[in-house]
């Protein structure tokens, strides 16, 4: 395993210091070191990267800033660095893998690397077959203290939400304590498309498709969302379409 990662800091010495905590790991490769959130966000969007180091308090754009622009679908593993506290809570909002606090030891950093590679071995866990039988017809929601059923095909799309998934439909949203790919595994194959790691679509809210950078296409659905269809589940258009991009 090579973890493609991005050292993003505005200081100097502390690209420096990761850099070499990094490269003592042989199974991470630093693709590359970015000064400013703006260099951040175009390295980001040019190519694809594992695991980024994103130092949050920056000039111009902020590492939140970043990640609320680049958005879920085209963020990869992020660990916010910084020397606040306050910040540790929207870090986890954007589903940090971890927030990094400066200063710190190599131990600390090593216990954030084992989180960081044990997150993208489940991501990369291939998908669960699927159990024979009729696939779920309503999901059913706990919240508040009440119990609601929701009808998988009001579904729009879902997206995960740390240990939730949270499930669009029309204008509302409901969290679900589920995975991802246990919730796949219960949907109609034929209705519900895995389209990133982190997104399911429903194909009838599906308009268009427009390409992108590196292999990935923007996934747009009838009310505008815009999602983005990862190069790694490409290969399942034909299922839904009919044809190859």
């Amino acid at each position: 395993m090579s973890i493609r990662t991005l050292i993003v800091d505005d200081e100097p010495p502390g690209r420096q210091r990761l850099r070499a905590l990094l490269e003592a790991d042989p199974d991470v490769t630093v693709v590359g070191e970015c000064a400013d959130g703006a260099e951040a966000l175009a390295a980001l969007r040019s190519e694809p990267y594992d695991l980024v180091f994103l130092d949050v308090e920056m000039p111009g754009l902020s590492g939140l800033e970043v990640a609320r622009r680049l958005g879920p679908d085209r963020l990869p593993a992020v660990v916010f660095v910084t020397a606040h506290r306050d910040y540790a809570l929207p870090a986890f909002e954007v589903r940090a893998v971890d927030f990094l606090l400066k200063p710190f030891d190599r131990a600390r950093f090593q216990k954030t690397m084992q989180w960081a590679k044990e997150q993208l071995a489940r991501e990369a866990e291939p998908e669960p077959a699927r159990p024979s039988g009729k696939p779920m017809e309503r999901v059913t929601i706990k919240s508040g203290g009440r119990i609601y059923f929701v009808k998988t095909e009001d579904v729009d799309w879902v997206e995960a939400a740390g240990n939730y998934l949270r499930l669009h439909v029309g204008n509302q949203t409901h969290l679900l304590r589920e995975t991802m790919n246990g919730l796949e595994g219960r949907l109609d194959p034929e209705r519900f498309w895995r389209i990133h790691r982190s997104t399911i679509v429903n194909v009838d809210r599906v308009q268009e498709l427009q390409p992108l950078f590196h292999g990935d296409y923007a996934v747009i659905l009838h009310d505008g969302t815009q999602l983005t269809l990862s190069r790694s589940y490409r290969a399942t258009l034909p299922r839904y379409f009919g044809e190859s991009l």
